[in-house]
């Protein structure tokens, strides 16, 4: 079954320009670390959640050192700042 990690975010506000970054490139480089689909789906007014699925627990587990980079990276890029995060597997996909 996919595996799904998800991260919840706060920002100090919100943009179109952070749209823009995480669209070109975060997106892009979650893809890269094996990712099958990446949501960054606005939750709130200044929070948000990143939803990535992966093909199987074995990608997703492989790619999470690589997502805690990308995650340093975004905090470090953007006036956001990651308040929780969850991963577990599908265990019914319609």
């Amino acid at each position: 079954m996919s595996y799904y990690t998800i991260s919840h975010w706060e920002a100090d506000e919100w943009t179109h320009e952070m749209e823009a970054i995480a669209k070109d490139k975060f997106g892009p480089m979650i893809m890269a670390v094996g990712a099958s689909s990446v949501d960054f789906v606005k939750t709130g007014d200044n929070t948000m959640c990143v939803v990535t699925k992966y093909k199987d627990e074995a990608t997703g587990t492989a790619a999470l050192a690589k997502i805690a980079e990308i995650r340093g990276q975004a905090a470090s890029t953007l006036p956001v700042r990651m308040v929780s995060d969850v991963k577990g597997s599908a265990f019914v996909s319609m």
